[in-house]
């Protein structure tokens, strides 16, 4: 990098500093809400939505909360009009949501906008001018005078029409580009917006804030809001706004340090969609409230369905490892990280439990519509035995003994590795079945019977190596009495060191699974599973299983 030289600050720190902001931890409620999807979001889009497309979004937004959506800046395009107008005239807007629309402080656009929202049952008029040191010298070259002039004469204009038109409508101001405004002259421009309003407390005014452009770091955009907070006429009649955009990928930071300093409502898009690098995402606020146990009063039950519902209609993707949101973002390759879940799971388990404290989880993935099985722990070369453990039961389940787990989570892994890819579910359980499941080569179990003399005494009819054979033998128990057949019929010697089993589901007509453990005379252990209907026969696989990959 050779030119850091060109670059200023292009921000006014707040004259005063008291930052009471700074001693809060954590939000204690949620702000207002207002989505600005349907304008902000779609003019960011490459190919904007069709009427049919903002008209199901619209409805999306509604069914998440959103209690104030920004539906248009109806002026701009006739499209933006058609769907103001589709929205009013269909009676398509909940009575307890409020429309928001946009326009610049200019009287055609003006007059347009009320056009449009004739007939509405109330509404929000966002009247906003730009008040930045680079856009009063730059693009407009007006004084401060000349722009406070054009703020209040839209100010004055939104007033008479909202009186002609005796409509129920409530009006929002923004100074464009406030971060880039000197606070005392963003404070003097909304004072004198607010002096022509005059909000009361049945009818308060929204100041809006917004991070137009992103020119400092979060705790600097906090304090410019506190300013505000702490010099804004009529403060009790105001409603504090934010409008934060990510140019320096600090938006969600932006605006939980401004809601800790005093502001009251947020603007923002699902995902964070919008100009440049985006605006705040308000799916990332509202979650980090909730992992909080601030209940943020938007529906996220069921995100899957709203990822898709978004990217069908904006054309857009919702990164894999977006916060909360994306495919990945509860996904446990790391093997450290699996046991750690597993373990974490279990303990929840055999706990009574009344809060959430899973290692790695910072929410309940199934708060949000995810499955742990599909969802948290995910299988590929970095994985460890206790998530691919976790995974066989949840999915499955099969209960792998501790003893047997590192060996299946090697032969998993080595599997993934030489493949060079995740493995689904069903292929971590084909790996398992076809290593350790009913192995029956070189010896095939067809038939097994007991009889009880002076212990147990067995029958077992096998095939081996193609042959049809009958092995007898007696032992304590039946396992004990089949592994002595085997033996004596058998060049080999081993010992039983673990035995276990279980049923795979509940229920009566549930197949029994059982593993079976043997040290061998080379020092090692091999293990096998048996799956049978019958937990006799199931446990007698087991012990072939084993035997046979001893033997091979």
């Amino acid at each position: 990098m050779q030119h850091a030289e060109k670059y200023k600050p292009m921000y006014f720190p707040s004259p005063t500093h008291t930052c009471k902001w700074v001693t809060k931890d954590h939000i204690e409620k949620p702000p207002v809400w207002c989505s600005v999807d349907l304008r902000d979001g779609n003019q960011a889009l490459i190919i904007p939505m069709s009427l049919e497309e903002k008209i199901e979004f619209f409805k999306l937004l509604v069914k998440i909360g959103f209690k104030e959506i920004e539906v248009g800046f109806p002026a701009a395009s006739e499209t933006e009009f058609e769907f103001c107008r589709t929205l009013i005239e269909q009676d398509l807007i909940p009575d307890d949501v409020t429309i928001q629309v946009l326009t610049q402080a200019r009287e055609h656009i003006i007059k347009k906008t009320f056009e449009a929202i004739k007939g509405a049952k109330q509404a929000v008029v966002h009247l906003y001018n730009s008040t930045s040191v680079a856009q009063r010298e730059q693009v407009f070259k007006k004084s401060k005078e000349d722009i406070i002039k054009i703020a209040v004469e839209g100010a004055e204009l939104l007033k008479r029409l909202t009186e002609e038109d005796g409509g129920n409508y409530r009006f929002e101001y923004s100074p464009e580009s406030f971060t880039g405004t000197e606070m005392e002259f963003a404070k003097d421009i909304c004072n004198a917006v607010l002096d022509v309003w005059k909000p009361t407390k049945d009818w308060p005014t929204i100041i809006n804030l917004p991070v137009t452009v992103s020119h400092s770091m979060p705790h600097v955009y906090a304090s410019q809001i506190e300013y505000m907070s702490e010099n804004l006429k009529y403060r009790d009649n105001v409603i504090l706004s934010l409008h934060p955009h990510n140019d320096r990928g600090t938006g969600v930071a932006d605006t939980e340090l401004a809601l800790l300093a005093g502001a009251d409502r947020v603007e923002g898009t699902l995902f964070g969609n919008g100009e440049r690098t985006g605006n705040v995402d308000v799916v990332t606020l509202a979650l980090n409230m909730y992992s909080h146990g601030v209940e943020p009063g938007l529906d996220f039950t069921d995100l899957p369905s709203i990822v898709k519902q978004y990217e069908t209609v904006t054309r857009m993707h919702v990164y894999e490892r977006q916060p909360y949101a994306g495919k990945l973002v509860f996904a446990a390759f790391s093997g450290s990280h699996q046991d750690a879940i597993a373990k974490g799971m279990l303990w929840r388990e055999t706990h009574d439990c009344d809060k959430w404290t899973v290692p790695y989880l910072p929410i309940d993935p199934k708060d949000l519509g995810r499955e742990y099985e599909a969802d948290v722990i995910r299988i590929n070369s970095q994985s460890g035995k206790g998530g691919i453990g976790f995974l066989l039961e949840k999915t499955f389940g099969i209960r792998i003994p501790p003893k047997m787990r590192e060996e299946v989570g090697y032969a998993v892994k080595d599997v993934s590795d030489h493949a060079h890819k995740e493995l689904q579910p069903e292929e971590v359980l084909e790996v398992f079945k076809e290593k350790y499941v009913n192995i029956s080569d070189p010896i095939e179990m067809l038939e097994v019977h007991f009889k009880q003399d002076h212990g147990i005494l067995t029958e077992l009819i096998i095939n081996k190596d193609g042959e049809h054979k009958i092995y007898h033998g007696k032992g304590n128990g039946r396992l004990d009495a089949v592994s002595n057949a085997l033996k004596q019929h058998s060049n080999i010697s081993y010992t039983i060191s673990t035995y276990e089993e279980h049923s795979l589901q509940m229920g009566s007509n549930s197949q029994a699974c059982a593993y079976v453990a043997i040290d061998g005379d080379d020092g090692n252990t091999y293990w096998g599973v048996g799956i049978d209907d019958d937990i006799i026969n199931a446990s007698v696989k087991a012990l072939i299983s084993a035997v046979n990959r001893y033997e091979k």
